[in-house]
């Protein structure tokens, strides 16, 4: 993209606070959560990232929790999960919900991974037959978990036997949009036809794709507050040609603006970015979150480098002896900076949230960041039914003896 002579700068610190207010970290938590504050943070969002991983809790309550504080999982999962509800899933980031209403916009999408995988992809051309049963199936059956069609699938006693091939062509179907979401049995998504679901009407509308394109690129330049072209292209996971393509098209209308950030750039110059006009830069952010590594904040790695000098990687798939900071690292926010990360794992045997591993940042004060973290530990623990909080003997991190003694 062009620079703009004429562009304001931001400093990388303004821009930090911009980023963080877009995202809900400038305003207090409620004294209680409503549905309407839930679904208010999801417009704000846009996205919410799934993920199976529940040594704590499952990546998508940890949004909310970090913004609203504590509320009832249930309300979300009710909102999230309904069958005719106003969210559902799609590849929109990775794994993530949207809102229902939303569907319309990623039609193109839908049609390119359509394109795209039937030529790749030798087993979707070579097993159309197990593809239309699987339509056929939920048809006949309604909304159906893999497992459910995989044991339909083996006492048929077709061509295919492994849950594996049956899971394999159901993801193929949903992200073509054939099969969509009705709600999770556990966390096993339900797989249903459009109209099974209500959603024949918004299925059938064409957007497109360009503007379609120009529309989630405006709502992620909202929802980062401000943000480099690899940024805005990062959060619907966009290729960066289009998002350049509709970048070009909202500055001519007015509805994006450039800036420069100090600090953002590459040898000694500042960084382009963009902004939503008229945008609101607070003069502090005052906050302590518990961030999940799919919390927006933190889910495009360069961004978060780069914003906050921040280097992160979750170490799920790096054999125990070579994780550097744990299992399950949670970055902490306190104010407008990330301080350090805590591994957490909740023991539901025994109720107690435990603290495998706390770390503070280069030039951080472990002290300072026990005091800011402890209470949000205990906030945790009860959010999440858990009795305490225990740092595990021996220590593992530089401030695990800090926080220990805070909690």
């Amino acid at each position: 993209m062009p620079r703009l002579a004429a562009a304001p700068r931001l400093t990388a610190a303004q821009a930090r606070r911009l980023a963080l207010a877009a995202q809900g970290f400038a305003r207090p938590r409620p004294a209680e959560v409503s549905t309407r504050q839930i679904t208010g943070t999801l417009e704000r969002l846009q996205v919410l990232q799934l993920d199976s991983v529940n040594v704590f809790a499952r990546s998508h309550y940890l949004p909310l929790f970090a913004r609203l504080g504590s509320y009832d999982p249930a309300a979300l999962d009710a909102l999230l999960f309904a069958r005719r509800g106003r969210y559902l899933e799609f590849w929109a980031h990775e794994a993530a919900i949207i809102r229902r209403d939303d569907w319309p916009l990623w039609r193109w999408k839908r049609e390119a991974l359509r394109e795209r995988y039937t030529l790749k992809y030798a087993w979707v051309r070579e097993n159309r037959a197990m593809l239309d049963w699987l339509l056929e199936e939920v048809a006949a059956k309604g909304p159906l978990t893999a497992s459910e069609v995989e044991h339909d699938a083996a006492e048929r006693r077709g061509p295919w036997w492994g849950w594996s091939d049956v899971k394999v062509g159901l993801e193929y179907l949903f992200a073509w949009g054939d099969l969509v979401s009705a709600g999770r049995s556990g966390f096993q998504r339900r797989y249903a036809l459009p109209h099974q679901v209500g959603l024949q009407g918004l299925h059938d509308i064409e957007v497109p794709r360009e503007d379609a394109q120009r529309e989630l690129v405006l709502r992620s330049v909202r929802a980062l507050g401000v943000g480099t072209v690899g940024d805005i292209a990062d959060y619907h996971r966009l290729k960066i040609a289009p998002t350049q393509d509709a970048l070009r098209a909202l500055l001519n209308a007015g509805e994006v603006e450039c800036v420069e950030v100090a600090e953002w750039g590459r040898s000694g110059r500042d960084g382009v970015a963009y902004v939503v006009p008229g945008v609101s830069i607070p003069r502090r952010i005052e906050a302590t979150a518990l961030l999940s590594p799919f919390d927006p904040v933190v889910w495009y790695r360069d961004r978060a480098l780069r914003m906050f000098g921040f280097h992160y990687r979750i170490e799920i798939y790096t054999p125990a002896p070579k994780r550097q900071f744990g299992y399950y690292t949670l970055p902490v926010l306190v104010d407008d900076r990330l301080l350090g990360r805590v591994d957490l794992k909740s023991d539901r045997q025994a109720k107690v949230l435990r603290v495998q591993s706390a770390w503070v940042e280069p030039g951080g004060s472990a002290a300072e960041l026990a005091a800011r973290v402890a209470p949000e530990l205990y906030r945790a623990a009860a959010w999440q039914g858990l009795a305490g909080v225990e740092v595990a003997e021996p220590h593992w991190g530089d401030a695990a003896a800090a926080v220990r003694a805070a909690v």
